[in-house]
């Protein structure tokens, strides 16, 4: 009888890496496999390369003794990183298992295996997998048989059933104590807090990787239980802003109504911001609207994509570009702010289509001053249907992956050069034609005003603001 207490007294540590980027965002994937692993057993150590001096000298200190090196993997320059830290750590500790999840792995999860430092990978919600995978782990058995992974037997890859969407009610909530929330609200320099309160997407948008992870399901936290969790949070933390990382927030309503609800009768104090479609916006009655804006709201993310109707069929956005026009009015009739992100440079699509888009931007922004409008190239991201028409063109290994930039690089090589120069043309101008970056005194408020002369106008030869302000102060890649 001692002996198995003693067995059971041992705390298992696992460290858990989030690759570098320069946004501060929490480490939400990370923070919720983690929660969901039994603290009696396990001592769990995230360790975030967003916010640490020394990343990897952190990693290779705190494998010391660990069970298992967990990874999140998002394609484009954070999956360098993570490649770069995991070789670091099979150089280190050959023996220790080291488990790979988050898009990347959840698209290619037999490919990522291709990769001698990755020895299991995890394909979607992964709260559940990963959890079983610890408990295999600790125990000295393998992962034959747990559904949503990959991994090596021998000379063969063997691939798990994949394991369906379960609803996030079904998890322990974050657990905000295994990161430094101090330290990120210092480095967003306010005092916000990321959360998600749902995972996955209804929808079939031909550019998404979305539907090949997820299946186009959805689940979500009860209204009740966020509002349990987030006055907590706000009780301890005395966050000023929350900063909700759902893929669609308004999928429900009614749901949203119930969160509001929880959040006045609590008294909660913050502002808060969530993504919308433009049609949730439209199907969303007056009164919803004020009671989000009462609960706090303050701004909402709509991808728009495109300004071309056939477009918009073309890569199955299944909304309009009306229903667009009219979540604009109601934003800026209920004062909220709005970034409406844009995309070109798809295959094949015309001049024409481009010049559509870059019309409704500029119909956007001089609706509001509280509405920015940023523009970005089509990537064809990995499983999404999209890609297919440019399978040649993209990236076989992942290093390859790694090197290609999802959110600031350069568009497709299909995409003629003068067209290219144009859309850069316009890319710069209407950045500093509106927004928070455009505000100030002096020399920001003069190229403020010559780049909303240039947007209304139409008129981007002899582009010298963007050559001095690119050159002066180049920007860090976004990925």
């Amino acid at each position: 009888m001692f002996d198995f207490w003693w067995i059971m007294a041992i705390r298992h540590k696992v460290v858990l890496y989030n690759p570098a980027a320069v946004f501060h965002t929490m480490p939400l994937g990370l923070l919720a496999i983690g929660s969901n692993l039994d603290s009696a057993r396990f001592d769990v150590r995230i360790v975030d390369a967003r916010i640490e001096a020394d990343p990897l000298g952190a990693v290779l200190r705190a494998i010391d003794g660990a069970l298992c090196f967990g990874v999140t993997m998002l394609t484009g320059r954070p999956l360098g990183d993570a490649l770069a830290v995991l070789r670091a750590v099979k150089r280190a500790r050959p023996d220790l298992t080291t488990v790979a999840g988050g898009w990347h792995p959840s698209l290619f999860p037999v490919e990522t295996l291709d990769e001698p430092s990755i020895d299991i990978t995890v394909a979607g919600q992964g709260e559940r997998t990963f959890a079983e995978i610890m408990d295999r782990l600790a125990e000295g058995d393998d992962v034959e048989g747990i559904a949503g992974v990959a991994y090596r037997d021998g000379d063969r890859v063997v691939r798990t059933k994949a394991r369906h969407l379960e609803s996030l009610d079904a998890f322990a909530p974050p657990n905000f104590d295994l990161i430094p929330v101090e330290r990120y609200f210092e480095l967003k320099g306010r005092r916000q807090l990321d959360y998600i309160g749902s995972i996955g997407c209804n929808f079939r948008c031909a550019f998404c990787a979305d539907p090949f992870v997820y299946g186009r399901d959805w689940k979500a936290t009860s209204a009740s239980r966020m509002g349990v969790e987030i006055e907590a949070l706000w009780r301890r933390y005395r966050f000023t802003d929350l900063n909700f990382q759902d893929e669609t927030y308004f999928t429900h309503r009614h749901r949203v109504a119930d969160i509001c609800e929880e959040f006045l009768r609590r008294g909660l104090d913050f502002t808060w911001a969530g993504t919308m479609r433009a049609d949730q916006g439209v199907r969303l009655p007056d009164e919803i609207w004020r009671l989000c804006v009462r609960s706090g709201l303050r701004r909402v993310l709509v991808g728009v994509e495109t300004g071309s109707h056939e477009m918009m069929k073309r890569i199955k956005k299944d909304t309009t570009i009306d229903a667009i026009l009219e979540t604009a009015a109601k934003c800026r009739q209920h004062d909220v702010a709005v970034i409406f992100s844009f995309i070109v440079g798809f295959p094949e699509e015309t001049e024409a289509q481009v010049e559509a888009t870059l019309g409704l931007i500029k119909t956007l922004r001089a609706m509001s001053p509280k509405f920015e409008t940023p523009l970005f190239y089509y990537k064809p991201y990995p499983g999404s249907a999209l890609a297919a028409a440019v399978a040649d063109q993209t990236p076989r290994t992942l290093d390859d992956w790694a090197r290609f930039d999802y959110v600031a690089g350069p568009a497709g090589t299909w995409v003629p050069p003068h067209l290219y120069r144009r859309i850069e043309r316009f890319k710069f101008y209407n950045k500093y034609a509106a927004g928070p970056v455009a505000t100030g005194q002096g020399a920001g408020r003069l190229l403020r005003r010559v780049a909303r002369w240039r947007i209304d106008h139409d008129v981007y030869a002899a582009p010298v603001e963007k050559f001095l302000v690119q050159h002066l102060r180049p920007e860090p890649s976004l990925s």
